[in-house]
C-alpha cells in the first residue's frame, strides 16, 4: 500500500517573531523576510508534487500557503482548526513582558504544563483541534498523495505529537519548528502515523524564533 504524504509547514516570519512578541491568534502579517522566506521554501515544496494545500486562515498562514500556490496553480483551502495557540491574555506582549507581568504562568509555560492560566489554551486542547484539522487535510488525498498544510509553530508541535500518539514528555524534546520549516509524516493503513523528517528548510543556519 502506498502512504499518503502530509508535510506540516510553519508560516514565515513576521515582525513580532523578530520581536518575540506573543502571536497567538492575532492576525499578524508577514514582513518582507517572511514573505522571502515562503518564495525560496515554495521553490523546495513544488518538487513535493502536492495535490491539495491546505491553511490556517490566518494570514501569516495563508500568505505563506500563497506562494506555494502561484508555483502550483493549486486553490488554498483555509481550516480554522489550524490556528495558532490562543494565548490569551498574552497576545501582543513580549516574552520578557509575560516573564515580569504574569511569572506563575510563565513558569508553567516554561515547565510544559498544558493548562497554564491567563485564558492561555491548553496543550491538550490544542493538540487536539489541531490534529483534526492536519487529519481532515490528509482525508483529501487519496493514498500515494501529498498534502501540504501551513500552519504555526505551536500548532505544528502539538498537532503532529497528537497524531502520532507521543505523550507531552517526549513531545517536548521535538525543537520548535523555524519559520518556513516544515514536518513530514506519511500514513498508511499497517502502521498508521510516522514522522519522516522534522525542521526541514532552506535555512538551517537561522535561529529559532519562539513558536508563539
Amino acid at each position: 500500500m502506498t502512504a499518503t504524504r502530509l508535510i506540516v509547514w510553519r508560516h514565515g516570519n513576521t515582525d513580532w517573531n523578530a520581536g518575540h512578541r506573543v502571536q497567538g491568534q492575532t492576525d499578524v502579517p508577514l514582513n518582507d523576510l517572511g514573505r522571502q522566506q515562503a518564495v525560496d521554501a515554495a521553490e523546495l515544496l513544488v518538487r513535493l508534487r502536492p495535490g491539495v494545500l491546505v491553511a490556517s486562515d490566518l494570514i501569516r498562514a495563508s500568505d505563506t500557503a500563497a506562494a506555494l500556490a502561484a508555483l502550483t496553480g493549486l486553490p488554498v483551502s483555509y481550516d480554522e482548526r489550524l490556528r495558532e495557540r490562543h494565548f490569551g491574555a498574552w497576545q501582543g506582549l513580549t516574552m520578557t513582558e509575560v516573564a515580569e507581568q504574569r511569572p506563575a504562568e510563565y513558569a508553567r509555560w516554561k515547565a510544559g504544563e498544558s493548562a497554564i492560566g491567563g485564558d492561555v489554551e491548553s496543550l491538550d486542547d490544542l493538540g487536539k483541534r489541531v490534529a483534526e484539522g492536519l487529519q481532515a487535510a490528509a482525508d483529501l488525498v487519496p493514498d500515494g498523495g501529498t498534502v501540504i498544510v501551513a500552519t504555526h509553530g505551536a500548532a505544528a508541535r502539538q498537532g503532529v505529537g497528537h497524531l502520532l500518539g507521543w505523550q507531552s514528555e517526549q513531545l517536548r524534546t521535538l525543537r520548535a519548528l523555524q519559520n518556513c520549516h516544515w514536518a513530514e509524516l506519511s500514513h498508511d493503513g499497517s502502521r498508521g502515523w510516522q514522522l519522516a523528517a522534522y525542521n526541514v528548510g532552506p535555512f538551517s543556519d537561522r535561529p529559532v524564533p519562539p513558536p508563539v
